[in-house]
This record gives C-alpha cells, structure tokens and sequence, in this order.
C-alpha cells in the first residue's frame, strides 16, 4: 500500500511541474506571433499545429536575427575578433536560455586557395566558434562542427568584400 501512495505522490508532483512549465521550454524556446498561448503545442496562424520542422525554422530566423548566427574572420585565420566574442557571446546566453537547444557550427572560407586547404581552414574556424563556447560554459555535447571550406560561398564575387562575406563560421540550431 505504502508503494501505491509513494507512485502516486511522485506522478502528482510530476504532473504539477509538468503544468507549471514555461511555454517557451515546452516549445524548444520558440514563442512570439504565430503561437496560440493558451494551447500546449504550437499553433500556425491558421489554426493548425506547427511541425517539429517549421519549429525548427522558425526559431532559427529568430536565432539569426536577435542573437546573430555567423562570426567572419580575417583571411587566413581562425582568430576570433572582439565582434566575433561579441556575437558568441550572445550565443551563449541563448543557449543558456534555451538549454535543449544544440548548435552546428559550420566553418567557410573564401574562394582563394586549395579545397583541402580551405577545407582544413574551415574546420579550424568552426572549432575556434566551438571552443570558445566551451569556454563559456557550454557543454561540448550540445556542439557540434561541420566544414564546408570554400564549397558554399555566401557571396560570389572575385573581390575584398566577395571575400570578407565567405570567411565565416555559422551556427545552425540543430535537433
């Protein structure tokens, strides 16, 4: 009998911290216009529950354009600038702010030198973005790295501002 009451107390008081849960970690931390707020899954402004995978887009566009989600470096470096940490740093209290979020930082490089080499250049952009977060307090777990070297230019262009574009890591929230 003393079995019975023990369960029950511990699946009421999951329950009652089940309900008091914030909105914003039920969701993955998404919320803002297109969410119903008083329903426990997200709602598309028509009325229809979201899917994981506009969940997903939609906290990565506001990912991008609160906290920034790609830090540039100086040619031929992995050296992270003062905007760079700055822009890291607002990662960082993201992610402490949203601690099921995982990030994949993905490292580029402009078009200028061998594919290995920018390949190589790349990975080491994306694990200076990586370590530094570590650096910060966040688990190594919820990181990963990804390089793409010169292969996804984010500007095309033979030219200095072409180039400054394509030099960058960029976080990408990941599931």
């Amino acid at each position: 009998m003393r079995r019975i009451v023990v369960s029950f107390t511990a699946l009421t008081a999951l329950m009652a911290v089940a309900a008091c849960s914030d909105q914003a970690q039920q969701t993955g931390g998404a919320t803002g216009a297109g969410y119903n707020s008083g329903a426990t899954a997200p709602q598309r402004p028509t009325g229809g529950v979201m899917s994981e995978a506009e969940r997903l887009a939609q906290m990565q566009r506001e990912f991008q354009t609160s906290v920034g989600d790609r830090v540039y470096f100086a040619t031929d470096s992995q050296s992270l600038s003062a905007d760079a940490k700055a822009t890291l740093d607002r990662q960082t209290a993201f992610l402490r702010r949203y601690p099921t979020v995982m990030l994949r930082i993905e490292g580029h490089a402009d078009e200028r030198g061998t594919r290995e080499y920018n390949l190589a250049l790349g990975d080491r952009r994306a694990q200076s973005a990586k370590e530094y977060l570590m650096a910060q307090g966040i688990q190594g777990s919820r990181l990963s790295t990804s390089t793409y070297g010169k292969e996804r230019p984010e500007a095309n262009g033979s030219n200095e501002q072409a180039w400054a574009q394509n030099r960058r890591a960029v976080s990408v929230i990941a599931q």
